[in-house]
């Protein structure tokens, strides 16, 4: 994890870790139960959860005795694997989305680049970068000794990546050496902070600032609403150390704002709405930008949630 890069948000590297996490867990508790709640609080809860007890080890005996969250969790996690075995016995069907899945490869990248730049000479929307390859934070994939990065493409894509490399890193670099302001500088960023909320701070403002989610503000401080008292403490884990800002605020920004204006300033998520799906309504507004105004970090939405349509502030 770095201030350009958090492959915790690979859905495929991160699928990898949990499964080796639940593997050593199982192995230490001998028990898939106790493997899941240690999975969802630590296995520190577990074994004072088992102490506390009188040394049971059954998940359902210790179940009083671990954390509110981790007593629903197992159960939650349960009744998810029962609705997916037994769908069809109780009259659920699956739903196809309306965007289709593809086949995808990936190239491991030897120099510095952007998913602009990959957008403009692969041609290939920016926005289905950001779906393909959600670990980069800033859009930049960057060249850092020791390491290995990752560009996931459709495979239809991935010849005209390969066939022209050269061609694609010669232009990358004569245009990030052109750029008048240089690339951010990368940080590693593993250390937490206790932010003081003051008057006027809300959560998307505080989330945006350290390129985290409302939701993981809200889970790491165990918030049940939006609501902030000022002077109150909150534990922030930033996945930014700095204030991330474009070079210019581009003429597109400008167009986003003015067509926002034009078709209201909120959008009421529906039930199968997504972000890509969103900005697709609103002609000149990118999923960057709902991002942005809203300080959304994944791609999960809610029914019923309310969306900024402008950079506003209601």
């Amino acid at each position: 994890m770095s201030s350009y890069v958090d492959e915790r948000n690979d859905p495929i590297l991160a699928t990898k870790a949990a499964v080796k996490y639940l593997s050593k867990l199982h192995e230490i508790f001998n028990d898939w139960d106790l493997a899941l709640a240690a999975y969802n609080s630590g296995p520190g809860n577990v074994n004072k959860a088992i102490r506390r007890s009188g040394g049971y080890n059954n998940y359902w005996n210790i179940r009083r005795n671990l954390p509110r969250e981790t007593a629903g969790y197992v159960p939650a996690f349960l009744a998810t694997m029962y609705i997916f075995e037994y769908a069809e016995e109780h009259g659920l069907k699956k739903i196809n989305v309306e965007r289709p899945y593809f086949e995808t490869d990936t190239v491991i990248v030897k120099n510095t680049i952007t998913f602009d730049q990959i957008s403009k000479l692969v041609k290939i929307s920016k926005e289905e970068l950001e779906m393909l390859n959600p670990a980069y934070k800033l859009n930049i994939i960057p060249k850092i000794a020791g390491k290995k990065y990752a560009l996931r493409l459709p495979i239809s894509k991935i010849g005209m990546f390969v066939n022209n490399e050269e061609a694609i890193y010669a232009y990358a670099k004569k245009e990030l050496d052109s750029l008048e302001k240089p690339l951010p500088q990368l940080v590693e960023t593993k250390n937490q902070i206790r932010y003081k909320v003051r008057s006027g701070d809300y959560l998307g403002k505080i989330a945006e600032r350290y390129g985290v989610g409302v939701s993981q503000i809200k889970r790491w401080n165990g918030l049940r609403s939006n609501n902030l008292r000022i002077g109150q403490r909150l534990t922030i884990f930033p996945r930014k150390p700095y204030d991330v800002k474009q070079v210019a605020k581009s003429t597109k920004t400008k167009v986003s704002t003015d067509a926002a204006a034009k078709v209201g300033k909120v959008h009421v998520v529906q039930s199968g709405d997504s972000l890509w799906t969103i900005s697709r309504k609103y002609p000149g507004i990118s999923v960057e930008n709902l991002r942005e105004w809203n300080g959304i970090n994944g791609n999960n939405l809610k029914p019923g949630t309310k969306l900024k349509l402008c950079a506003c502030s209601s």
